[in-house]
């Protein structure tokens, strides 16, 4: 039997809001004016990876022809362009369901957190206007080490002042829910099987997530 759920701990890109599209829009961009071959099958490698391993995975052997200086300014202009894009936000662009979903988790008391690995995490929840429905945000600023590292999720927790025990960790890549797991977090995927597979629940998308299945969530 599971502990109760005293908190629930979300990813941004692709569970609260679709920036990955974004994010996307941007790597094609730069990609495209660079004649690097980069598509929506190639983008699915990157989901929960920070901007400097992304760069790494779509160079691939083409990486050592760059310098880190030269990685550095492709990775400033990533983000510039991503930023353009992503302050055009607003909360019309919280995708179905997650409003209503954190709204019913502050109704009933329970501690909410959004664990990041972007730098940008806290423009984005402005833009999307739900700033005030957390009570902790943990980002790319202050962890480091990005997923499947649970660091992340670890310091939410500590800042939550919650067990990892008693969090429930809603995830859309597999690193992600890989560092639930290893926090000793249960873990909800969202998305396809064969991306978050090793959830403890699976759910196509977070407007098919109701509260009581998601605090009630038991042990795998």
């Amino acid at each position: 039997m599971s502990q109760p759920t005293q908190a629930v701990i979300f990813d941004l890109d692709g569970v609260l809001t679709d920036t990955a599209e974004l994010h996307y829009q941007s790597w094609q961009w730069l990609m495209d004016e660079m004649g690097i071959p980069f598509d929506r099958q190639r983008n699915e490698a990157l989901r929960g990876l920070s901007r400097t391993e992304s760069l790494e995975t779509i160079l691939g052997d083409k990486s050592s022809e760059f310098t880190a200086e030269q990685k550095a300014e492709i990775a400033r202009r990533k983000n510039d362009d991503y930023l353009s894009r992503a302050m055009k936000m607003t909360p019309a662009d919280l995708l179905p369901g997650a409003g209503e979903l954190l709204n019913e988790l502050r109704r009933r008391g329970i501690l909410i957190a959004v664990a990041s690995s972007s730098r940008n995490a806290e423009a984005v929840l402005d833009r999307l206007q739900i700033r005030p429905l957390l009570d902790v945000l943990v980002d790319g600023n202050d962890v480091p080490n990005s997923k499947p590292n649970p660091r992340v999720f670890l310091e939410a927790a500590e800042r939550l002042g919650v067990p990892p025990a008693r969090c429930v960790v809603v995830e859309d890549a597999a690193s992600g829910v890989a560092a639930a797991r290893a926090a000793g977090m249960r873990v909800v995927g969202i998305g396809p099987a064969e991306r978050v597979g090793r959830a403890h629940r699976i759910k196509p998308a977070i407007a098919d997530l109701p509260a009581d299945e998601l605090l009630e969530l038991p042990e795998a």
